[in-house]
C-alpha cells in the first residue's frame, strides 16, 4: 500500500457512524452503513447491477450459482452450468426480499452479470452473456475458433431480455447483432453475438449506448472495445465505432456515461496494465472517440451514477490488499479522474473475489451502492454501501 492509499484510509477512521471526510480533501460524502442485500450459503452469488424503478422501487439484479464448496468441490468458479439470473426488491434501500426472482435461466447453459437498465418509458431491459459446457469429447469437434474459458466451458457471446412490468415477466432472450470485429463461434458454429458487462446508458436524445467487447484473436489472447447505438428502445441495433483498441493493452467491461454536455464517457477495464482503469470521450454522439487514456489508478470494473448536482459518483471494486469497493467523485464532465480523491467504502474482504459494484438513487440524498463482498473467508454474498452528503 502507497503512503497516498495510507493517507485516505486514515481519513475514513470511524466513516461507518457517518463521519465526513476532512476538509481538504472531502469529495461531500459520507458512508451511512452497509447493508447485506442477499446472502444464502447454499448459493454463490456475485456481480450486480441495481435500477430503481419510476414508483421508487429499487431492483438488484445477480448471478447465482450452486456453492460448490457444499458439494465437495475445492472452490467456486466464474462460470458454471447452472448460474442463473435473479434479482430483489427493496422499497428502502436496507430491506430486500429473502426469496430472489428469477429473471431467466438460460437454455443452453449459465449466465453472467445482469445489467439493468431503466428506460425513461420505464421499459427494464437486462443485458447478459453466457457459457455452454461442451463434454470433453466433443471440444475437439468444435468449428474454430472457440473460447474453452473453463473445463469445456465454451463462450456463447450476448443476450438481453426486455420487461413491461416492472420485472414481473421477462421477454426473450433476444440476440444482439454480430460486429465484424469479433472471431469466435458458440459451440454451434455460429459467430457469437455482442456482448458485454457494464452500464448501458439512455441519452438525452432517447438513444441507448451500449459499449461491447470484441475478441479479435486468440494467440496471443486479444480483445477491443465498440459502440453499439439503439435507436428503437432497445429492438435493433447498429454498429457506431470503435471505443478503443490498441496492441498491448486489452479492453473489456466497460461502462458509458452521458454528460450534461452531451460527450460519452467510457470507463473501462484493461489488462496488461496491472488493472489500471482507463477511460476514453466521445464529442460527437459516439461516432467518434478520442485516444484512450490511463487514469492512473488501479480499479475495476467501474460505474457511473449523476448526483443531483451533477457531480458523477464512479464505484469499482479494488481487488489488491487491503480488498474491498472504492469510489471517486468527479465533476460533471468526469474531467478531473486522475485528481479526484479516492474514498475506500470496504477494505475488509477476504480475497479478491469481491466486487463489481453498481450504485443507484435512493433518494436526493442517498446513494446505495451495491456489490458483491466476502468476509471472514466465506462465500461471497451481495452487499450495499449507502452513502449520503451535505
Amino acid at each position: 500500500m502507497n503512503g497516498r492509499t495510507l493517507t485516505l484510509l486514515s481519513l475514513w477512521v470511524g466513516l461507518g457512524s457517518g463521519l465526513a471526510l476532512t476538509a481538504t480533501t472531502d469529495p461531500g460524502i459520507r458512508k451511512v452503513k452497509d447493508v447485506i442485500i442477499y446472502q444464502d450459503d447454499r448459493y454463490y452469488p456475485a456481480f450486480p447491477s441495481a435500477v430503481q424503478r419510476p414508483d421508487g422501487e429499487l431492483l438488484v439484479a445477480f448471478r447465482r450459482a450452486p456453492n460448490r464448496l457444499n458439494w465437495g468441490e475445492e472452490h467456486n468458479n466464474h462460470v458454471d452450468p447452472n448460474s442463473y439470473l435473479v434479482m430483489v426488491r427493496s422499497t428502502d434501500g436496507e430491506t430486500f426480499t429473502s426469496e430472489p426472482e428469477l429473471i431467466h435461466a438460460n437454455d443452453w447453459g449459465g449466465s453472467q452479470d445482469p445489467c439493468l437498465l431503466q428506460l425513461r418509458d420505464g421499459t427494464l431491459l437486462c443485458f447478459s452473456y453466457g457459457w455452454s459446457f461442451v463434454r470433453p469429447g466433443g471440444v475437439p469437434n468444435l468449428q474454430p475458433p472457440v473460447r474453452d474459458v473453463y473445463q469445456g466451458a465454451t463462450f456463447n457471446g450476448g443476450f438481453y431480455l426486455r420487461s413491461e412490468d416492472g420485472g414481473d415477466t421477462w421477454q426473450g432472450p433476444y440476440q444482439p447483432p454480430h460486429i465484424a470485429p469479433e472471431i469466435l463461434r458458440n459451440p454451434a458454429g455460429e459467430l457469437i453475438p455482442a456482448y458485454n458487462r457494464g452500464a448501458l446508458v439512455e441519452g438525452a436524445d432517447g438513444r441507448i449506448f451500449w459499449v461491447v467487447a470484441s475478441t479479435n484473436q486468440l494467440d496471443p489472447y486479444h480483445t477491443s472495445v465498440h459502440l453499439l447505438i439503439s435507436e428503437d428502445q432497445g429492438e435493433s441495433w447498429d454498429y457506431a465505432s470503435v471505443v478503443a483498441q490498441d496492441d498491448e493493452v486489452l479492453f473489456n467491461e466497460v461502462s458509458i456515461y452521458e454528460t450534461p454536455r452531451g460527450d460519452l464517457v467510457a470507463f473501462m477495464r484493461t489488462a496488461g496494465r496491472d488493472g489500471e482503469a482507463a477511460i476514453t470521450r466521445s464529442t460527437d454522439g459516439g461516432k467518434t472517440f478520442q485516444p484512450w487514456e490511463g487514469m492512473g489508478w488501479v480499479g475495476y470494473p467501474l460505474q457511473a451514477l449523476r448526483l443531483p448536482d451533477d457531480r458523477v459518483l464512479l464505484v469499482y471494486g479494488y481487488r489488491q490488499e487491503p480488498f474491498g469497493i472504492r469510489a471517486r467523485v468527479l465533476n460533471a464532465e468526469c474531467t478531473d479522474f486522475a485528481t479526484a480523491p479516492e474514498v475506500v467504502l470496504r477494505d475488509d474482504g477476504t480475497t479478491w473475489d469481491l466486487g463489481y459494484p453498481w450504485s443507484v438513487m435512493l433518494d436526493d440524498d442517498h446513494v446505495l451502492v451495491t456489490y458483491y463482498m466476502n468476509v471472514d473467508g466465506q462465500v461471497p454474498h451481495i452487499a450495499g454501501t449507502i452513502l449520503a452528503w451535505d
